[in-house]
């Protein structure tokens, strides 16, 4: 089996040799960029599953660089940061990122994070047994949108729609459970799977863009006082 490749941008050479170390002893295969430059074109050449990218970097924010990271690839991240205040946490998750980790910071809690997320993500792709593995491959119909989950592929009208890692997810786990009402908790824990004060304006920033991207206001619906849900019945 291929190891899981994590693209480390960071600029202070100690923390992204850390980074790399730590990750590689837990099975991950890394490279790291000390720039987003140099972060743009790895994405390119190294083809990661997993970004570690750091807030400050000498060409650029890495703010700027996780919305354009985002923009183009279907990439989980996690953002490293000196930034500590509940509104730069926000901002983060809200141009992209999975998680937000400050520093310093433990390693451990860094691999923990990243499994968490990579694990939630494999949830919503589930693989076929070995003898199911030539039937044809699951699909999901609503109105005029086609999901295939196995290939993570969002279609409208007969083109892509492009959807973060968080969004998919997303999608996912409100398509399949019909009907139920999610709490705003529940989603948090089920797609970013922690949580710290101000995560719950996450999660509504989250249903608002994936609602935009499918034109979907009436299908993911808003359950005042609780959560939301993906409605039952679709005429």
């Amino acid at each position: 089996m291929d190891k899981t490749k994590i693209l480390i941008i960071e600029d202070e050479e100690a923390i992204a040799d850390l980074l790399a170390y730590g990750l590689g002893r837990e099975g991950f295969e890394t490279r790291t960029a000390g720039s987003g430059a140099v972060g743009m074109r790895e994405l390119l050449q190294f083809v990661p599953d997993f970004d570690v990218l750091d807030w400050m970097l000498p060409d650029r924010s890495g703010l700027d660089l996780c919305k354009e990271i985002t923009a183009k690839y279907n990439l989980p991240i996690l953002m490293l940061t000196a930034r500590s205040d509940i509104t730069d946490k926000i901002l983060g998750l809200e141009v992209g990122a999975d998680v937000y980790i400050t520093k310093p910071f433990d390693l451990r809690e860094v691999v923990v994070r990243i499994r968490t997320i990579l694990r939630r993500l494999a949830q919503a792709q589930p693989v076929a047994p070995e003898k199911e593995k030539e039937r044809a491959p699951e699909v999901i119909q609503f109105r005029d949108i086609v999901i295939l989950p196995e290939e993570r592929l969002v279609t409208k009208q007969g083109s892509t729609v492009e959807l973060t890692p968080k969004e998919f997810v997303l999608l996912i786990a409100l398509i399949g459970a019909k009907g139920k009402i999610f709490t705003r908790a529940e989603l948090l824990e089920f797609v970013w799977g922690y949580d710290f004060p101000g995560d719950m304006r996450n999660v509504d920033t989250h249903i608002q863009r994936l609602r935009k991207k499918l034109d979907a206001a009436d299908i993911i619906t808003t359950v005042f006082g609780i959560g939301y849900k993906f409605e039952k019945r679709i005429d």
